[in-house]
Order: C-alpha cells, then structure tokens, then sequence
C-alpha cells in the first residue's frame, strides 16, 4: 500500500505554456471564427483536445489548409515552439493576421541564431529530433548555416553525433540548443563538442529554459526519497519525456501517465512512496485527479508538496496584420 506521496513544485505549467493557452483562448473569444493554430499550442493532448471542443479552435500543420475551414476565419495563432520566417512569409502571402505565441525563450535562441549566421558562423543546435517544431523553427532562421546535433545518446535522421560532426571552419562555431532537453546530456554534450572545437562560442545566456531545469532539479532531488515517479506528460513533449528519463535514471522505477485513467492496471507493488510531476504542458487538474484517485486506493495517504513555484510571466502577444515586418532568413 502507499502510504506517502511527494509533489514536486514546480510541475506543470511553465509562463511560456500559460502566455500561449492564454493567447488562444483570447483569440477564440475575440476573434472572426475560426481562429487556428499552426502546429498543437503546446505538446499536451488533453490541452488541444479542450480548445478544439470547448473554444472552437482548428489546428492546421500547413497554412494552406486555413482557406477551407468552414467560416473561413483569418487569424493564425503560431504555437510555443515557433516557427521559420518561411512561415511567416507564408502567413502574410495567405493575408493572414497572425498572433505570435512563441515562447520568449525560444524567440531568443532564433534571435541567436540570425546573429551568428549574420556574422559567418556554423552554428551546431543541438537538439533531440530533427523534426520537433522547435528545432525546425530554430534552423528555419539560417538553414544554410546550422548543422543539427544529436544530445548525447540521442540519434536519428538529420541529426549529427557530437563526436564526428564536422565544420568548415573549426574557429568560426557556435553551439545553440532546443531549450527542453536533459540538462545533463546537453552539457555533456557540449563538452564533447568543445573539446572538438575549442574556439567554439557558448552564448553567455543558456539556452535551456528555466523551467525544464527546475522541473528536472526537483525530480532529482525528490527521487532518493520515493520508491516510485509518476510523470504525467503526452508522449510528443520532449520537456515531459526527458522527465521521464530522469526519473527512471534517478529513481529506478518511473511511469508515464496521460491522465488518470492510465492508473489502471498500473504495478505499484511494493512502492510505499511516490513522487509526481508534470511536464510543462500538463494541466495540473490531471496530477490532481491522480492524487485524489490513489486517496481512494490507499487510506491514511499523506500527501506533500516540496520545492518552490516559479513567479514568471510573459506578457501577451499581440495581433499582427499580413503587412507586418517578416525577419529574412539569414544564410
């Protein structure tokens, strides 16, 4: 029977996460319908799932597609993870009004890679997948001068090993990353790299987003002192399944749940404490849904929280007309 279980703060909703639902949700309530999102807000399917049927809102993967929604609405909204100025140069062709929802963090690193690129570069992003929409936007920014890296341990199409990518120039090279990888792997991975390319340009500001890195600080301090890790996240965020991992790393024994239905059937044999946490996309109603269903499964359950909440916010994102300036892909 479990007798304790752990909530790690923070979980949950990032201020990246909550300016981009917000977004949307305005936009639903103030905006010609139907108003439609390039790519899912946020990578969560209960999140998605509740905009389209509660608020209305269409998610498209191609903007040619927003023509033939019935209503035929006129407003775009571009997810958390960002998009390519080709993008962007498409919505404005389409006559598009557009609300751009990307997270600040990772408008910084797309700002990061124009510079670099500007000034002869190779820049090396480092990234989990070659096809993650925060990976596609940020090489979108400079196709011609970005090389993606693996993070260590990670391979697949598109992407580098660390430990064999090569540059044309080995002393004109700067490394960004996608901002929701493994904290460990990623500096492990530039290690190697630095250690290939010791002229290579680490930016002053990481690139790892606040959040991914307390989320995975509390996972591991939170695990010595449980059995078990519950990781409430879709399996398409990469914030929530690096979680995952470090949990399972951390603890030994970790599982991945979409909501509470997931509890079922579940072995928590011999598990006497539980920690939970949640991806940065996971509404926190579902970690609350799981607390409440293993009340009902273990009497006497004590349930604490330990760590801190973040205090940020980013402010809304604005509406921006087809003629709005679109930045030029830097080759």
């Amino acid at each position: 029977m479990i007798e304790r279980v752990v909530l790690a703060k923070p979980r949950g909703f990032c201020a990246g996460v909550v300016m981009a639902i917000g977004a949307v949700e305005k936009a639903a309530r103030t905006e010609a319908k139907p108003v439609t999102v390039y790519h899912s807000i946020v990578h969560n399917h209960t999140v998605v799932q509740r905009l389209e049927q509660q608020q209305g809102v269409h998610f498209v993967e191609d903007l040619n597609a927003v023509s033939a929604l019935p209503g035929g609405g006129d407003t775009i909204v571009f997810s958390a993870h960002g998009v390519s100025p080709l993008v962007r140069a498409r919505a404005r062709e389409l006559g598009l009004n557009t609300i751009d929802a990307t997270c600040p963090l990772v408008t910084k690193v797309h700002t990061e890679a124009r510079k670099y690129a500007r000034e002869g570069y190779t820049i090396l992003l480092i990234g989990d997948s070659a096809v993650h929409q925060e990976v596609i936007g940020t090489r979108g920014e400079a196709p011609e001068s970005t090389v993606l890296v693996g993070v260590l341990g990670k391979s697949g199409e598109g992407l580098s090993d660390p430990h064999t990518v090569s540059v044309p120039d080995p002393g004109k090279v700067v490394v960004l990353t996608q901002t929701t990888l493994s904290v460990d792997d990623t500096r492990r991975t530039v290690e190697i790299l630095k250690s290939r390319f010791p002229a290579m340009l680490i930016p002053p500001s990481e690139d790892l987003c606040y959040a991914t890195r307390n989320r995975q600080d509390e996972v591991k301090r939170i695990a010595a002192s449980v059995d078990a890790f519950l990781v409430l996240t879709s399996t398409h965020s990469s914030n929530g399944m690096r979680l995952l991992e470090l949990a399972q790393e951390q603890c030994g024994r970790a599982y991945r749940l979409d909501s509470v239905a997931d509890l079922d059937g579940l072995d928590l044999s011999g598990v006497r404490a539980v920690g939970i946490t949640s991806a940065a996309s996971t509404p926190d109603d579902l970690v609350q849904a799981v607390v409440e269903q293993l009340r009902a499964m273990n009497s006497g359950l004590s349930v604490t929280e330990e760590g801190e909440w973040e205090h940020i916010e980013f402010r809304e994102p604005k509406k921006l007309g087809p003629d709005a300036e679109v930045p030029r892909v830097q080759r």
